[in-house]
């Protein structure tokens, strides 16, 4: 089977297509190039036209990103860091992503799922409720220190 040939122009519209659809960092907008088979000047041409046109915002992508995986998977900085440079975005849009997160939200969104996983947990050696709940939240990408005051706190409530 041949592979369907398209023209430059028709590959951009697709490209502008695909990062309307969802903000899309750098890395992803190149594999869907790679899958074209464009030759190294006309990549360069789309990537700046897609740059030019605002379809492609490396600094919005990281925001929307770090906003969603918060709020809708309960993602903490540790995970949401290692994903964006997994993605290749730059520590200064990491760092600008992270400010968006509102601290006040995201201590009571771990506290949230922490006594949610504490009610689920049927373990009844205090020792081994701890854990699975420390590395759930490990897991979810939350902070060391904050994960075992948490913990704590929690367990110290239940038990009181």
């Amino acid at each position: 089977m041949t592979k369907k040939v398209f023209t430059v122009d028709e590959i951009k519209r697709k490209l502008e297509q695909y990062c309307v659809y969802q903000d899309r960092c750098h890395k992803e907008v190149e594999q869907k190039m790679r899958d074209y088979n464009l030759i190294p000047a006309a990549k360069e041409l789309i990537l700046l036209s897609l740059m030019q046109d605002n379809f492609l915002n490396e600094e919005r992508f990281s925001k929307s990103f770090a906003r969603g995986k918060f709020r809708i998977k309960n993602w903490g900085k540790q995970r949401i860091i290692r994903e964006l440079k997994f993605r290749d975005i730059s520590t200064y849009n990491i760092k600008t992503a992270l400010k968006g997160i509102d601290e006040n939200e995201y201590l009571n969104t771990i506290y949230r799922i922490t006594e949610n996983r504490n009610d689920v947990i049927s373990e009844s050696n205090i020792f081994k409720r701890k854990k699975k709940m420390i590395d759930f939240l490990m897991r979810k990408g939350y902070e060391n220190d904050l994960i075992f005051k948490i913990v704590n706190e929690i367990i110290q409530k239940k038990t009181s």
